[in-house]
């Protein structure tokens, strides 16, 4: 028996849709039938990801995030919600990082990085599941998911990122946090963790002597790219990964297992 996966009717919210991964993943989910509502700061490259999808046939929406912004946050949903109706999927998405050794980590390094990556994903992902467990207790057949993305960084120490790091494993005990408290309301939250994956941010880092030297030591010495992950995303966007709950799914092309 064949499993086909279609997302008509559902809603998905993007975070940090407006490049790299964000970006992505909002394409595979529309392509798959959602109605996808892209967020971020960056409204203009927002607009033309949305002719993108819409010349493809999918159907999105834009709104405008800060997730350092607690008002942003609630503001961006319920306009989210108001533009295309009760959000289905949430990918939890946004990140940035610096580079430096942890002696060199200023408190606004550490800020920077913590309130997008961590502090920002749990209210975003609080305010959203906030209005999914109201829909729950109205019809306790609905089923929502909650898809965060942390990193292999997560789950290992790599060099010279060790703030990103903290942030991501943060992302990932939230993410088993969420989990066990909001199941019980249909919500299956579970966290991709993503290898080394060439975007429009690092592919020419990628390219450098020192960018190689990285790409030598990984076990298939390639770095991935965002369609690798495509399959991942929609397993656990899709209603047939019920059973799925809490789960921590490392895409990094054997890396951590060395």
């Amino acid at each position: 028996m064949g499993i086909e996966v279609n997302f008509e009717g559902k809603i998905a919210l993007v975070t940090g849709a407006s490049s790299g991964l964000g970006a992505r993943f909002a394409k595979v989910l529309a392509q798959a039938g959602a109605q996808v509502v892209l967020a971020s700061r960056r409204i203009d490259r927002l607009k033309e990801l949305r002719a993108e999808i819409e010349a493809e046939g999918g159907a999105a929406h834009v709104v405008t995030l800060d997730v350092t912004d607690y008002a942003s946050i609630k503001s961006a949903i319920a306009h989210a919600e108001t533009e295309a109706g009760p959000i289905d999927i949430l990918i939890n998405n946004s990140g940035v990082s610096t580079t430096q050794r942890l002696i060199d980590v200023t408190p606004e390094d550490y800020s920077y990085v913590m309130d997008t990556n961590q502090r920002g994903a749990f209210f975003v992902a609080q305010e959203t599941a906030k209005r999914m467990i109201a829909r729950y207790k109205g019809d306790p057949k609905k089923q929502h998911r909650i898809i965060n993305i942390a990193s292999v960084a997560g789950l290992r120490v790599l060099p010279q990122i060790g703030i990103y790091c903290v942030s991501k494993a943060a992302v990932v005990h939230m993410t088993k946090s969420m989990a066990v408290e909001w199941g019980k309301y249909g919500i299956n939250v579970n966290a991709i963790c993503p290898g080394y994956i060439s975007t429009e941010i690092n592919a020419e880092h990628f390219a450098t002597e020192q960018g190689q030297k990285l790409i030598d030591m990984l076990p298939r010495k390639r770095v991935g790219n965002p369609e690798d992950l495509d399959g991942l995303l929609l397993l656990l966007a899709a209603e047939e990964s019920r059973f799925l709950n809490g789960a921590i799914v490392t895409a990094d092309d054997g890396m951590s297992a060395q």
